[in-house]
C-alpha cells in the first residue's frame, strides 16, 4: 500500500520511526515532511499530504503532531479526507470499519512508538462495513 507520512517538528521522530517500520511491513512510503525538528507550521505539511492521497498518490496517510489534534483538523478541511485522531486500538478499529478513515492522526506526545506501531498494523488491515455507515460517509462531503 502507498502511505503518505507527514509530521511537524514535535511528530518527528515518531514519524520516522514510524517510516522504517512501514517499510518493514512492505508499504510504500511517501514523506511529505517535515524534514527536521525546527519548528514549523502542521497546516503546510498536512496540506501537502492531503493533496497527495486526494490526487490517488497514495491510498492512506499517517499525520502526526505533538497531541494529533491541530495537524488532523487541517487534514480534515480538505474534501474527501477523513482523519480520524487515535490514540488506542479499539478507537483505529472502529475508525476504518465505520468511518473509513483514509488518515490515521495521532499524537507523538501521546502515543509512545510500540502502541503506534500497534495501532498501524490494525489500521492497515481493517476494511471498511458499507452498509448504514456508506451514507453517514456519503454526507461528510456534503455541508
Amino acid at each position: 500500500m502507498n502511505i503518505v507520512v507527514v509530521s511537524d517538528h514535535a511528530g518527528f521522530t515518531l514519524k520516522e520511526d514510524l517510516k522504517i517500520f512501514l517499510e518493514s511491513e512492505g508499504h510504500n512510503v511517501i514523506d511529505c515532511g517535515t524534514f527536521s525538528k525546527e519548528s514549523c507550521d502542521y497546516p503546510d505539511y498536512a496540506n501537502t499530504a492531503a493533496l497527495t492521497i486526494l490526487e490517488g498518490k497514495a491510498e492512506r496517510g499517517i499525520f502526526i503532531c505533538g497531541t494529533g489534534i491541530g495537524i488532523s483538523i487541517a487534514a480534515n478541511r480538505h474534501k474527501g479526507i477523513r482523519a480520524a485522531l487515535c490514540s488506542d486500538i479499539y478507537s483505529v478499529r472502529l475508525s476504518r470499519q465505520h468511518n473509513n478513515a483514509n488518515v490515521l492522526a495521532m499524537g507523538a506526545n501521546i502515543v509512545a512508538l510500540p502502541l503506534a506501531k500497534e495501532m498501524i498494523k490494525e489500521w492497515v488491515k481493517e476494511e471498511f462495513e458499507g452498509g448504514r455507515h456508506e451514507r453517514r460517509i456519503c454526507k461528510l462531503d456534503l455541508y
